[in-house]
C-alpha cells in the first residue's frame, strides 16, 4: 500500500506563489509516475500535471503551463508542484496521485493512490 500525504495549500493573493508538497511512504514505487489534480467547488476533479518516473518528462494542462512546474526528488519519495502567478480560478483542493506506469499519464483512472488534498485559495 501507498501512502500520499499533500502539503503547503494555503491562502494566497491573486499573482502570487505557492509550492505544494506529496511525500510517499509504504510500499512505494521508485519508478512510478506521480501526477496533481485539482477540484475546485461544484467542479469535477481535472488534471493538472504530470512527471514521470525519473523527472526527465512532465506535462501540464493548457490552464497551467507556463505557470505551474512539478518536479521530483525521488531520493525523499517526494513530487513538489511549483505554483507561480496564481489566478483565483486555480483555487480548488489539490491532490497528488501515484500509478503503476512509468510515463506520464494524464487520466484519472491510470492512478492507483491518492492523498486527502491540500486547499489552495486564490484571493482577488
Amino acid at each position: 500500500q501507498v501512502q500520499l500525504v499533500e502539503s503547503g495549500g494555503g491562502l494566497v493573493q491573486a499573482g502570487g506563489s505557492l509550492r505544494l508538497s506529496c511525500a510517499a511512504s509504504g510500499r512505494t514505487f521508485s519508478n512510478s509516475a506521480r501526477g496533481w489534480f485539482r477540484q475546485a467547488p461544484g467542479k469535477e476533479r481535472e488534471f493538472v500535471a504530470a512527471i514521470n518516473w525519473s523527472g526527465g518528462s512532465t506535462y501540464y494542462a493548457d490552464s497551467v503551463k507556463g505557470r505551474f512546474t512539478i518536479s521530483r526528488d525521488n531520493a525523499k519519495n517526494t513530487v513538489y508542484l511549483q505554483m507561480n502567478t496564481l489566478k483565483p480560478e486555480d483555487t480548488a483542493v489539490y491532490y497528488c496521485a501515484a500509478t503503476r506506469w512509468t510515463m506520464t499519464r494524464t487520466q484519472e483512472v491510470d492512478y492507483e493512490y491518492w492523498g486527502q488534498g491540500t486547499q489552495v485559495t486564490v484571493s482577488s
